[in-house]
C-alpha cells in the first residue's frame, strides 16, 4: 500500500512564525518598548560557523530584532570567554546570548553553557533550564526540539496517546524532544547505538524522530505505514549532505516527512528568535 506523503516545507512554516514575531515586535515598538536583542559569540574563524552566525543575524533583522556579534580568537582562554559572557549577562540591553558551537578544544563547552544567565539562555543548554524541562516547568528550551514540536502541531499530528520513538540521546535534541513529547502525553521510547532490534523498535513508532548523524540509517521497512517521520540528522556523504532517513525510500510509507534540507533547519533558527522574544518578556 502506497501512502500519500506530506513533505514538510520548513521554510514556509518558519515564515509563518516569523511573520507573527514581526507583528508582536512591531506591537511592542508601538508601546514604546525596545526591540529584543540577541548577542552572538563566535570563537575562531570556522567558515560554517561564520555562515550560521550571518544567517541568524539576518533572521533577527527580518523580524525587527536587534543583534550584535562578538568575535574571539581561536586561541582565547576559558577565562576570557567567561568574562565576555559575564559582561553580556549583566548588560540590561541584551536579552539572549548564543554561544556558537563547536568550541575549540581548550574550551569546556559545559562550563560555558553553565556560565550563561539562565534567563538569557536562548539555546536552552543551561542546567537550570534542562532541569525545568525535566520538571515540566516553564523555561527556555533547546531550539531544534521546539521546532519539531511546532512542525507536529502545525501539521496536526496526534501526539497524545501516540508511541514516539527517538533515535539519539543528545542533550540538544534527543533528550529534550523526548521530554517535550512526554509532556504532550506521548509514550516515548529512546533508542541509541546499544539498542537491540533497532529497526523493530522504529516500526512501532507513530512518530519517529531520527537524530543520530548516521546517513540514511532509517529505511522504508523501518517505518510504520502512516507514521510521522522527522529527520534531524545532516551528514556529508560523497560530497552531498544527507539525512538520517533515506528520504526517497521513506516516501510512500510515511504520512509526514521532513527533508534533510529546508525541513527542521529553518525551524531551529526561527525558534531561536522565538526564545529571544520570550527571554525578553520573561526578564521584564
Amino acid at each position: 500500500m502506497t501512502i500519500e506523503t506530506i513533505v514538510v516545507d520548513g521554510l514556509s512554516l518558519a515564515k509563518e512564525i516569523r511573520d507573527d514575531l514581526s507583528s508582536k515586535i512591531a506591537e511592542r515598538n508601538s508601546r514604546g518598548l525596545r526591540p529584543p536583542c540577541l548577542a552572538v559569540v563566535l570563537v575562531g574563524d570556522d567558515p560554517a560557523s561564520a555562515s550560521y552566525i550571518k544567517g541568524k543575524r539576518r533572521a533577527c533583522q527580518r523580524v525587527g530584532m536587534e543583534s550584535e556579534e562578538h568575535k574571539l580568537d581561536q586561541t582565547v582562554s576559558q577565562t576570557k570567554l567567561t568574562e565576555l559572557i559575564e559582561k553580556l549577562n549583566n548588560d540590561p540591553l541584551i536579552d539572549g546570548i548564543l554561544i556558537q558551537l563547536p568550541l575549540p578544544p581548550q574550551i569546556n563547552a559545559e562550563e560555558v553553557a553553565a556560565s550563561v544567565e539562565p534567563l538569557k539562555d536562548v539555546d536552552g543548554l543551561h542546567p537550570l533550564n534542562s532541569g525545568r524541562l525535566l520538571a515540566g516547568q516553564e523555561g527556555l528550551f533547546a531550539c531544534t526540539p521546539l521546532g519539531i514540536m511546532e512542525i507536529l502541531s502545525r501539521h496536526q499530528v496526534p501526539i497524545e496517546g501516540s508511541h514516539a520513538v527517538v533515535l539519539g540521546r543528545s542533550s540538544i535534541v534527543g533528550k529534550p524532544i523526548s521530554l517535550l513529547l512526554q509532556q504532550k502525553n506521548a509514550t516515548v521510547t529512546m533508542c541509541h547505538s546499544r539498542t537491540k532490534d533497532l529497526s523493530e523498535m522504529c516500526r512501532q513508532a507513530d512518530i519517529l524522530v531520527a537524530a543520530v548523524g548516521v546517513p540514511r540509517l532509517v529505511k522504508r521497512d523501518w517505518i510504520k505505514p502512516g507514521a510521522a517521520v522527522i529527520d534531524v540528522g545532516v551528514t556529508e556523504l560523497e560530497g552531498n549532505l544527507v539525512g538520517d532517513v533515506d528520504f526517497e525510500d521513506a516516501k510512500g510509507v510515511a504520512s509526514l516527512l521532513t527533508p534533510h534540507r529546508r525541513g527542521v533547519g529553518p525551524m531551529t533558527i526561527t525558534m531561536l528568535l522565538v526564545n529571544t522574544l520570550r527571554a525578553c518578556e520573561m526578564r521584564l
